[in-house]
């Protein structure tokens, strides 16, 4: 795979120029990847839809999945919905710019390619510097999933990008690794009560205040028709290893387990909160939540480097502050039909 076009960029300061020049690629139909405060998105026209196609095709992307439509102001979420009730004004207020996607009735010009076919579409206004300087300069919303091959393990620096992508995109802005470290909270808004399709950076407790109690019926599931968001594939955000999940009083036996596995010549990572386990490959994670979500797709990335054929991950806390990266490692760990 050739390298792709890589343009470093400040994070803070983004140079006007490059973003011209990368707002010029997308209004061309071309794909950019850039920066958000969670993870690198792979960005298009989202009003275009042969340039939403070609995120699916450079992504492997199943047509069924949604992609978020990216904008840099409130006015312009509201002109890709159908509806704007006071739960969606009370959380943009709140949580824009930032992790947080709303899920709308959609206007009849949003394309069917970037919705999945649903009737709703998801919205964000990102915080970033580069992505709000890149939608503002392109003057459009932007469609933009993680810059990534589909349900691989979710980009967190330009080089995560090119090693996935490679010439696929046709620019990559590299303005260093991002901060938040795990995708957007998803909330529903289109039915009676708000329902979070997708646990993230902004948790339940944040939103119930500000817009009461949330519909806790079921999300619904792959092969149960298009999806309401992204991210709610079974098997996302994962490494090639295999990855096993631990509950620490599985430790004595996986500790014998892995000592097998070591002698075999196997390469086993991990990514402990407690106590060591055999290896050479096993990562610290930080014991707060929004740490070890800055820090999570880097440790697969890192351990996926070392060709590990097994990466172990000691479970988190099931606690409602850490069902963001709950959600994600679990996710991680589900096998590939494929292989089953």
């Amino acid at each position: 795979m050739s390298a792709p076009r890589i343009l470093a960029v400040s994070a803070e300061h983004p140079d006007p120029d490059i973003l011209r020049s990368a707002a010029q690629v997308l209004r061309d139909g071309g794909l950019v990847a850039f920066p958000t405060e969670t993870v690198y998105g792979l960005g298009a026209n989202a009003l275009d839809p042969c340039a939403v196609a070609r995120i699916f095709s450079a992504k492997g992307r199943p047509g069924f999945n949604p992609v978020i439509a990216h904008v840099h102001t409130i006015l312009a979420a509201k002109a890709l919905v159908s509806d704007w009730p006071l739960a969606a004004e009370t959380l943009a207020a709140a949580f824009w710019p930032g992790p947080l996607t709303l899920v709308l009735p959609k206007q009849p010009h949003v394309p069917d390619t970037l919705t999945a076919g649903a009737p709703a579409v998801a919205v964000r206004l990102p915080s970033h510097p580069v992505a709000l300087g890149l939608i503002a300069a392109a003057g459009l919303p932007v469609a933009a999933p993680s810059a990534n091959r589909s349900s691989a393990v979710s980009p967190t620096t330009a080089q995560h990008v090119a090693r996935s992508l490679g010439s696929r995109v046709d620019l990559i802005l590299d303005a260093g690794p991002t901060g938040v470290g795990i995708e957007s909270t998803v909330v529903d808004l289109t039915g009676s009560a708000p329902r979070i399709l997708r646990p993230g950076p902004i948790g339940q407790a944040e939103i119930e205040a500000l817009v009461g109690p949330l519909d806790r019926r079921a999300v619904p599931r792959q092969g149960e028709g298009s999806l309401l968001s992204p991210g709610l594939l079974d098997r996302h955000y994962a490494p090639a290893a295999r990855v096993r999940l631990f509950d620490p009083a599985e430790r004595p036996m996986l500790a014998a387990e892995l000592r097998g596995l070591e002698a075999e010549g196997r390469i086993v990572g991990g990514m402990l909160l407690g106590d060591d386990l055999p290896g050479k490959h096993m990562l610290r994670m930080p014991d707060e939540p929004a740490g070890y979500a800055r820090a999570l797709y880097a440790a697969l990335h890192q351990l996926d480097d070392l060709r590990c054929h097994l990466i172990v991950i000691e479970m988190v806390p099931d606690q409602i502050l850490w069902a963001g990266v709950r959600d994600r490692i679990v996710r991680a760990a589900t096998m590939d039909p494929r292989q089953g």
